[in-house]
């Protein structure tokens, strides 16, 4: 019942958009060249997905081999500068410098260094994803249990050893939320690649030709396109994460002592705990024979 709530709950907020979407068309009677309506959009993608499958293929490839290499460096780069607080006070301002470098202004010098074709787009997208992996896993590692780092040395655990069973282990959760960050953006680092650097055809060159041709059904439905691939991109590592972190998904929640019970199903077991002691009071308080 939990995980079809958890199914329906997105789909209907999907659904309600869509429904507002349609209304708006429909009550302030706007133009299909200027905004189409959600049937118009959908017959779009539907007609040209011969064209479009091929390009959106292309756009996942891009987002995912930039997605890769955008984590693993800012993974590396953040266990590398939580080290030695020298190597920290280094690189982290050079990591927030890089971050205040427009992408699209990044694109065209990549594009010279690079060339046309496919590693302008992987290196934006990586270039987008590195900066919240490391930050995320920087404050992981910064706020690792002390007892615990203290209980690991005390029982004779070297620095790597304390680093790979400790420190590592309690940046899981961190990384993961760097890395649900980092796909929200991985697509539009994607785009932008395809918009500066494709020499053939690309969902971004596509979208640009329909809004020259004033196809706007077309323009919408690419957007359409460009979006699920993202909220796939997204969902993907989420399921990533909750099999990589199942002590985070619990099904049901824990109670503490001092906590009431949350349910009916506990005031039984409750009330039956609270009767034992009082008839354990009650026969300690019985006068000895």
């Amino acid at each position: 019942m939990r995980l079809l709530r958890g199914v329906l709950t997105p789909v209907v907020s999907i659904a309600l958009v869509f429904l507002f979407w349609d209304l708006i068309i429909r009550g302030f009677a706007v133009d299909t060249f200027v905004a189409p309506s959600p049937g118009e959009t959908l017959a779009a993608l539907r007609d040209n997905w011969s064209t479009l499958w091929p390009l959106a293929l292309d756009t996942i490839r891009e987002t995912v081999y930039g997605f890769a290499i955008g984590a693993v460096l800012g993974f590396a780069l953040a266990v590398l500068m939580a080290q030695t607080r020298i190597v920290q006070n280094l690189i982290y301002p050079i990591l927030i410098t890089s971050q205040a470098v427009p992408v699209i202004a990044l694109a065209a010098p990549l594009v010279i260094l690079l060339g046309f074709g496919l590693g302008p787009k992987i290196a934006i997208v990586a270039w987008i994803v590195f900066f919240p992996v490391a930050v995320s896993v920087l404050d992981g590692l910064a706020n690792v249990d002390r007892d615990m780092l203290a209980l690991a040395r005390a029982m004779g655990g070297t620095r790597a050893r304390v680093l790979l069973h400790v420190r590592l282990p309690a940046t899981v959760a961190p990384l993961f939320s760097g890395l649900k960050i980092g796909a929200t953006y991985a697509v539009t680092g994607a785009i932008i690649g395809e918009l500066v650097a494709s020499t053939g055809g690309s969902l971004a060159g596509f979208q640009r030709t329909a809004n020259g041709n004033l196809d706007t059904a077309a323009v919408w439905g690419t957007t359409l396109l460009m979006t699920a691939i993202g909220i796939g991109w997204f969902l993907l590592v989420v399921a990533v994460e909750r099999l990589a972190t199942p002590w985070r998904h619990r099904a049901t929640r824990r109670r503490l002592p001092f906590q009431a019970p949350s349910s009916d199903q506990d005031a039984p077991r409750d009330r039956k705990s609270t009767r034992l002691n009082s008839s354990h009071v009650k026969r300690s308080r019985m006068p000895s024979s």
